[in-house]
């Protein structure tokens, strides 16, 4: 348990400039506080406890305003950013080294049972207000841009922006980090390449 607080805190100086001490991580990021209560929970979960689980998952919801299910896995060096607004659905599965940042959402799309939530790999960036619905699967190193919503799996390496989320085959990514105010606009290319056709018409 120790080992893996030493490991996020580490972590949280890797990914945060704002970050000045320990003390300010473990007492100020609810992002750590809800990864490590749900980390307990998750384990009663699996050791059939009932009841205490879910209770645990609510008051980390009331205190942090980050919801994960006790269902959900989530792997190592995951760091939430800010938080507020978060919903971690029961069946999602979450890999190692991922960033998450506020609002975003691993849900479902129906009341059907079993696998349900998403699969998101390694390394992967989820921007604000990003919605992954329904068991779908996100490659490794994908990027997905800020209120991006995706309903249908992506392949690794990609970028993946807009309503319905579009795959942008090239990474606007600096030094690793998505850089969420230069993401192409896939329906905006779109668009001038039709402008681009229609004049060369016209002028044929």
């Amino acid at each position: 348990m120790f080992k893996r607080l030493k490991e996020d805190i580490c972590n949280i100086y890797e990914n945060d400039p704002a970050a000045k001490n320990v003390a300010e991580i473990i007492f100020c990021y609810p992002g750590l506080q809800a990864l490590v209560i749900h980390r307990v929970s998750h384990k009663l979960l699996r050791w059939h406890i009932p009841f205490i689980p879910r209770f645990l998952s609510y008051l980390t919801r009331i205190f942090t305003g980050i919801d994960i299910h006790p269902g959900a896995q989530i792997g190592r060096r995951c760091f939430i950013d800010h938080g507020t607004g978060i919903v971690i659905g029961e069946t999602s599965i979450i890999g190692d080294d991922v960033l998450i940042y506020q609002q975003v959402t691993l849900g479902g799309t129906g009341k059907s049972k079993g696998k349900r939530h998403p699969t998101v790999g390694n390394n992967v960036i989820l921007g604000a207000g990003a919605k992954i619905l329904g068991n779908i699967t996100i490659g490794n190193h994908v990027r997905i841009g800020a209120g991006s919503v995706v309903v249908s799996d992506v392949p690794s390496n990609c970028t993946v922006v807009g309503v319905p989320g579009r795959i942008v085959r090239q990474a606007v990514t600096k030094d690793g980090v998505l850089q969420h105010n230069r993401i192409p606009d896939p329906i905006t290319q779109e668009i001038e390449k039709l402008k681009q056709e229609i004049e060369q018409l016209k002028q044929r």
